[in-house]
């Protein structure tokens, strides 16, 4: 099993480049289903997670030719050879559910396994479910497995969701560009992603309206075509660079990341006193390593808001700020499992149910700790790049799924950083 082993300490300075986002990604890859022409994703990110989804699809008939070297990945479903997402494959990873809607618009029926994931609280698939049946399916839950049908094909239906879900806003879009009718999603989240969702959909030939507001108006269409399809700049990415710029001190371009993507974050740093711009086609995040951070409160939301996926990074920075900052998680439960291993580096955080207080301390210091979740392990990398001496990060497995050639953006940069393996660590 690899660990990453950080000396902490050099403030990074150069460029550093941002690949496609990971929850666009995987959401476009399932999107491949709906067409028997060629689905080509380019600025496509080469992680774990994305490999998962591929070899799933390819499960499920769908021919798969990865071009690493322009980070572009080609789908062909000329024929559904499968309507089965075993379990062994689905619960790798919670976004391989995804399949579900594509399968049951195109095919008619589907057999998929209920989805595993990060363990960061409960995700149920519960809406999902409910907007399908809205559209006609119907719908039984086996040994671990949902068997949904509708043989007649799926129906326009308006579905007002009770609270905001990303995952099931991008389900139902992908249920319904091929249903019979009209579709009326309401009370959707707004991510950048959903809108690269619709994007990439339309240009296949969907008639999808209103991506990223509350309101989505999907017009079901007969069938979809190919497509040649960039995926968006992922903004989480380029947060969690942005805080360990900050973190570790120095001058970033964080190139090509979304400007508009970031607002909450961006003000979040601003306001605990690191510089960032706007600068061409990308973002410069700068900090002294002479001026101590401001501690800053702040609360995850859904987008616009602050984003969950980066609240993990942010906690790691306000270990180091002067004075007291309140983190409330709103989205998922059970996501401060950082919390104990910041502390190992001398951090001062209590956790009280779905908030965190945290009491910033003039250093933190090395020391071994282990990754919980993805988030949670790169938030442990940005906390290693300040500390000082030497940080072993375990379990790196799960940073694998969302952050491609992390130690290698970060040595450019200057960061003492590697990747061992436990044979060559003995």
């Amino acid at each position: 099993m690899d660990r990453i082993v950080i000396t902490g300490g050099a403030p990074l300075n150069g460029t550093i480049p941002i690949f496609g986002a990971k929850n666009s990604a995987l959401k476009l890859q399932a999107a491949a289903l709906l067409s028997a022409d060629p689905v080509m994703l380019e600025n496509m990110p080469d992680l774990a997670d994305t490999r998962f989804m591929a070899q799933l699809l390819n499960t499920l008939g769908v021919e798969i030719t990865w071009i690493k070297e322009t980070h572009t990945l080609r789908m062909h479903a000329a024929e559904i050879v499968s309507t089965i997402a075993p379990y062994d494959q689905v619960r790798k990873m919670r976004a391989s559910f995804n399949v579900l809607g594509p399968l049951l618009a195109r095919a008619g029926h589907a057999t998929v396994s209920l989805p595993g994931g990060c363990a960061i609280g409960a995700r149920p698939v519960d809406l999902h479910l409910k907007a399908f049946e809205a559209m006609g399916a119907d719908i039984v839950i086996e040994q671990g497995y949902v068997k949904a049908a509708a043989l007649r094909g799926l129906k326009g239906a308006e579905i007002d969701f009770p609270f905001v879900s990303v995952g099931a806003t991008e389900h139902a879009m992908l249920a319904a560009v091929l249903a019979h009718g009209d579709t009326v999603l309401k009370n959707t989240a707004r991510e950048p992603e959903i809108i690269d969702l619709a994007d990439c959909l339309n240009a296949m030939g969907a008639k999808v309206e209103g991506a990223g507001t509350s309101e989505i108006r999907i017009k079901g269409v007969a069938k979809l075509s190919g497509v040649k399809h960039p995926v968006v700049a992922d903004r989480i990415e380029a947060g969690t660079y942005a805080m360990a710029a900050a973190a570790a001190g120095g001058n970033v371009l964080l190139s090509g990341a979304r400007f508009e993507h970031l607002g909450a974050m961006l003000k979040f740093l601003r306001d605990a006193g690191v510089r960032v711009e706007a600068e061409g086609r990308g973002i410069r995040v700068q900090r002294k390593l002479t001026d101590r951070m401001n501690a800053v409160d702040f609360e995850t939301e859904p987008f616009p808001g602050f984003p969950t996926d980066l609240q993990a990074q942010a906690m790691a920075l306000m270990c180091m700020a002067d004075g007291v900052s309140r983190i409330k998680e709103t989205i998922f439960e059970n996501r401060f499992m950082h919390a104990p291993e910041l502390a190992r580096l001398g951090a001062k955080i209590e956790v009280h149910g779905n908030e965190a207080v945290v009491t910033g301390v003039p250093k933190l210091v090395g020391a071994p700790v282990m990754a919980t979740d993805l988030r949670a392990s790169v938030s442990l990398v940005v906390a290693g790049l300040a500390a000082e001496g030497e940080t072993t990060v375990n379990r790196v497995y799960h940073l694998d799924r969302g952050f491609e050639k992390l130690e290698a953006k970060l040595q450019a940069c200057g960061a003492q950083i590697v990747r061992e393996r436990e044979d060559q660590a003995a």
